[in-house]
């Protein structure tokens, strides 16, 4: 399956208010994550994320101390 190189990854917002989503782009690097998926990462280089072919998110730590909310989705966008 051809995997896009770019995806909008949207974060829930803070259970029990009316905090909007965040989105996030990625965009495809040349790394490939504990799955065997190709890595994402945003252009800070903070947001990585290991994106199956179904779609399937992995946030992966790029520093310490990082607890990241899931779940995640993934929208391709080319």
């Amino acid at each position: 399956m051809n995997r896009a190189e770019r995806y909008a990854l949207t974060f829930p917002g803070t259970p029990g208010t009316q905090a909007p989503q965040d989105v996030v782009v990625v965009t495809r690097t040349d790394a490939t994550g504990p799955g065997g998926h190709p890595v994402y990462e945003d252009e800070t280089g903070i947001v990585r994320a290991e994106i199956s072919a179904a779609g399937e998110v992995r946030i992966l730590a790029s520093g310490g101390h990082q607890e990241p909310n899931g779940p995640v989705h993934a929208h391709p966008l080319s």
